[in-house]
């Protein structure tokens, strides 16, 4: 089904990117309407808001009004006969399913937005989508799209230009995402700045092809657009990722030589985690101070990855000396570091320690999420503690904590190991209620244990249902 209709007045067919832009006029329509001032409120993610409110009944009643139109926007998205709808409700749920990556709630809607009579084609709403469609790799969808706002009569902008070589980018579509900043080279008032530049880097650091990484870095020397801190750091993390230390420290050696782009917290991380992660300990350590003497502070997600590469290696004395320092420097561990600490002593098999300093983050208020029971199941499930895998589940059914496939998994796993098959069956439909999606983990945990008790209907049962939610995930293609 189409969720965006092409104009009937023509637009070819595109045989490529450079002859489908050729086609933008050089006088670029406006792109300035004025929207409905947007809500920057967050909604509460419980029943109740801890935010001042003057009078709470009115924000209440405001808020649901708002729900209630934003879910009557989505229903609407499927009629041709709406187009005079109310411009808040309209925007807002295009914000909302953007926010949430429904990437075809929102393009029906946008489609919906595109039939207003009010509406005129913007950049910036453009931008978000092709965000959006990078961030749930949608490729075709975002070619759909570019064809759609050339059709419109807009002039893409340097930030849409950058939207779309992200998307390509982030779905292993490197030819493409260069042939995008070729093309852009040659518009005019559209040269390639250094975010432009940053984000191609950063897709491809996150595919391995370095080498593309210093054909952009001659690209940008030629271009005259220097490196910025950003630059840089992206660059850094790539190459430690890869295990590429020599190289990353010559980035850096660059990086202080540069004098305009000098490294911060983001540049500490990113060595210190490299080294960390991969068990160059003194390396790390080395590093850590020089970087001290460089004048550059810590934050909580440094000592967060000192306390993981410290227990990876073992170092336990260490991991705790870590948080004594952070304790007399005012820095409160978050969940992320107690997951940390958890998740370490449970693979450790050091159930007593794992659980001390599980009833320590909840006497201190730092409310435990799907991550800290998961490590905690899968600690007592590979102990063999099957009594408290039965306590770690009536914990979570008796609070609010927003439950996962990953978590569901892990309980089935759990419950499956230990052939209690009524409850691995029972949390499989409770996935259902939830609203959590079964993956293919799901799927494979659950016909391995059917398996191997020998109850071979259920195996093919599942391995029906695992073909029809795959079919179901793979047609996607809504646009065209």
């Amino acid at each position: 089904m189409a969720l965006i209709q092409q104009p009937v007045q023509g637009t070819s067919s595109l045989c490529s990117f450079s002859r489908r832009v050729t086609s933008v006029p050089l006088t670029p329509t406006t792109c300035s309407t004025k929207r409905p001032k947007e809500r920057t409120d967050k909604k509460s993610s419980g029943l109740t808001s801890t935010r001042h409110q003057e009078d709470p009944k009115r924000e209440l009643s405001r808020i649901l009004r708002t729900d209630a139109a934003v879910k009557s926007i989505e229903r609407k998205a499927n009629s041709e006969k709406y187009n005079t709808l109310w411009p808040k409700a309209v925007l807002e749920a295009l914000d909302e399913a953007i926010k949430e990556n429904r990437w075809q709630s929102a393009l029906k809607i946008f489609n919906l937005l595109r039939k207003q009579h009010w509406y005129e084609p913007r950049c910036k709403t453009y931008t978000k989508l092709f965000k959006l469609l990078g961030n749930c790799k949608q490729p075709e969808q975002a070619s759909l799209l570019f064809e759609l706002m050339l059709s419109e009569g807009l002039k893409p902008t340097i930030d849409v230009y950058t939207s779309l070589i992200s998307v390509y980018g982030k779905c292993s579509l490197l030819e493409k995402a260069f042939a995008t900043l070729e093309y852009m080279k040659s518009v005019s008032d559209c040269s390639p700045d250094v975010f432009t530049f940053t984000v191609l880097i950063s897709c491809c650091c996150k595919l391995a092809r370095f080498d593309l990484v210093k054909r952009v870095l001659l690209e940008m020397s030629c271009l005259g657009v220097r490196c910025s801190t950003v630059t840089y750091n992206t660059i850094l993390d790539g190459y430690g990722k890869a295990g590429m230390f020599e190289e990353m420290e010559n980035v850096l050696a660059d990086m202080i030589e540069d004098g305009d782009s000098l490294p911060d917290v983001f540049t500490l991380n990113s060595i210190v985690g490299s080294y960390g992660n991969g068990g160059e300990i003194r390396k790390m350590e080395s590093w850590y101070n020089r970087f001290q003497l460089m004048g550059v502070e810590p934050d909580i997600t440094t000592f967060n990855v000192l306390i993981l590469s410290f227990g990876k290696a073992g170092m336990y004395k260490k991991m705790s000396s870590v948080m004594d320092y952070m304790e007399k420097r005012f820095f409160s561990p978050t969940v992320v570091t107690y997951n940390i600490v958890i998740e370490t002593f449970g693979k450790a098999g050091r159930i007593e320690k794992m659980e001390d300093v599980f009833r320590e983050m909840k006497y201190r208020g730092v409310k435990p999420n799907s991550i800290t029971y998961c490590s905690v199941v899968n600690a007592y499930s590979r102990a063999g503690l099957v009594g408290k895998v039965d306590s770690v589940l009536r914990q979570v059914v008796n609070s609010d904590v927003v439950l996962d496939t990953v978590f569901f998994n892990c309980m089935i796993n759990a419950y499956g190991e230990t052939g209690d098959l009524a409850t691995m069956k029972e949390l499989y439909l409770q996935m259902e209620e939830r609203k959590c999606k079964p993956d293919k983990i799901t799927f494979a945990t659950m016909i391995k244990t059917y398996a191997a008790h020998g109850i071979f209907d259920a195996v093919r049962e599942l391995e029906k249902q695992m073909i029809s939610t795959c079919e179901s995930s793979g047609k996607k293609r809504l646009i065209g």
